[in-house]
């Protein structure tokens, strides 16, 4: 006979790093889309390039990419996979001290950088300042993530792994990969914070966009389609739509993703050969990408009219439709032919934040509005209200901003390659900056209004925080069979 017992009667889910993580989301969300708008701003009316050194585009571009990708990003992936492996696994998190460092380590290296990018301290592969030790620190942080992580799976008390924790797994091996190879520098002395990048030229390159491609597939897109198929179906209230395609997704997203990078380097000193297998291995991609879009949005089949009344769900939903978008985009620029009109426009960076506002942030946005009150006891935030509204402006804001980077980037590559019956070119470079000008306008606009979301979330976290205490939920028990 069965005899269900209880391992702890106080055994509870660590929801402590969950709930750190989860505010800094929200705050990190800000700060790097507040540089956002003011980089947006800088290219439309560049007096606003003081003269300070670090208020400058150049300075404060990295900053805003690192803020928004690794701050806002990172966050949001640590606090859904710690409150998701748990769940899933019906476990407390391996170590609660690791788990706390990688909090207070993974902000720390935010901070760092947030310093030293402004400064100018930066890697520039061929010689870098005070990298390594961040480095080294970056991948200290990553250990005590995988080992808190592959912990707590280890002691499950559930018989399978659910999907979601394949997703977030893969993405932890695999950035801990990418972060030591891209990183591997030769410091000049122990005592020197002087360090030479251990490669040169075109491997360089390669590397470099090995690193690149990879940190959007799994950073960007493995580690967030683990929030999909975790909160898609908890919002929903529907099982996810079909298990066996999402392990068929798994597994071909994952091998193909790896060969895709050489696509970024077209028309470069970069072998032929190499470039062509990028493109190859990119179109290739446009099967499991489409397959994981159709899973998530397949598993609304029966509770379609949930997304009527459901804001939440209309943001993990519409990140779906961004994901697809993105991931239709990507392969057809990757075709030389079309990367020939695209490459070094402002159509990339509509792409990219296509996928970046459209599928990265909707997610995380979706899945911390779902997480968050019940960090606290709560089923629902503050106010229902507010989330509709955050979606519908941050909705019109995406929209606006990649339609105008879309038309500026195509309008730029025809203006550069135009010319005239004697050969020479029809207008100068600086004609088709003066041209870009307007979209710039609506570019800053889109920016504003994704901002404007973002303090709409952050004024709805802080009212359904306060007066509320932390909670922790306990851990179900688990019957043991004699």
């Amino acid at each position: 006979m069965a005899n269900p017992t209880v391992s702890a009667a106080t055994a509870t889910f660590n929801y402590k790093v969950v709930r750190w993580f989860a505010i800094m989301t929200v705050i990190w969300g800000i700060v790097g889309m507040l540089v956002g708008v003011i980089i947006a701003a800088q290219l439309l009316w560049p007096a606003l390039n003081f003269d300070i050194p670090w208020l400058t585009y150049g300075r404060l571009r990295p900053l805003h990419t690192n803020a928004v990708i690794f701050a806002f990003g990172g966050c949001a992936l640590f606090a859904t996979s710690y409150y998701c492996v748990q769940r899933t696994c019906q476990a407390r998190l391996f170590s609660d001290g690791l788990a706390a460092f990688t909090f207070w380590g993974w902000n720390a290296v935010i901070v760092l950088a947030a310093i030293t990018l402004p400064l100018g301290i930066t890697s520039s592969k061929e010689y870098a300042e005070l990298e390594w030790p961040i480095d080294i620190l970056i991948t200290l942080v990553w250990v005590a993530y995988a080992v808190v992580f592959f912990g707590t799976i280890a002691r499950r008390t559930t018989p399978h792994i659910y999907v979601a924790n394949w997703f977030f797994g893969a993405y932890i091996l695999t950035i801990a990969l990418l972060h030591v190879v891209n990183s591997a520098a030769l410091p000049v002395s122990l005592t020197s914070w002087k360090s030479y990048s251990a490669y040169a030229g075109v491997q360089d390159a390669m590397v470099q966009w090995w690193y690149g491609h990879n940190a959007v597939g799994f950073f960007l897109t493995a580690g967030f389609l683990g929030m999909m198929y975790y909160f898609v179906p908890k919002q929903a209230g529907r099982p996810i739509y079909s298990y066996r395609l999402s392990v068929v997704h798994f597994w071909a997203l994952i091998f193909t993703y790896m060969w895709a990078g050489p696509h970024h380097l077209h028309y470069t000193a970069l072998p032929d050969w190499t470039q062509s297998l990028g493109m190859i291995f990119s179109l290739i991609l446009l099967a499991p990408s489409w397959g994981g879009m159709i899973n998530g949005i397949m598993t609304l089949s029966g509770a379609w009219h949930k997304l009527r009344e459901d804001p939440i769900l209309k943001f993990l939903i519409v990140s779906l439709s961004f994901y697809g978008m993105s991931t239709f985009e990507g392969p057809m620029m990757s075709i030389k032919t079309v990367n020939a009109l695209s490459h070094y426009t402002d159509w990339t960076i509509g792409h990219v934040h296509s996928g970046a506002l459209g599928w990265v942030a909707f997610i995380s946005i979706g899945s911390i509005y779902y997480l968050l009150p019940r960090m606290f006891g709560k089923t629902e935030m503050w106010s229902t209200r507010l989330i509709t509204a955050h979606f519908w402006i941050a909705t019109i804001g995406v929209v606006l901003y990649i339609a105008a980077m879309w038309i500026a980037g195509v309008m730029q590559g025809l203006m550069w390659r135009a010319t005239n019956a004697d050969g020479t070119l029809t207008y100068a470079f600086v004609e088709s900056v003066k041209a870009t000008y307007p979209f710039y306008a609506i570019r800053l606009l889109g920016g504003t209004l994704f901002l404007t979301g973002m303090l709409i979330m952050a004024y709805n976290m802080v009212r359904t925080i306060a007066g509320s205490k932390a909670y922790e939920a306990p851990i179900p028990a688990v019957p043991a069979h004699a």
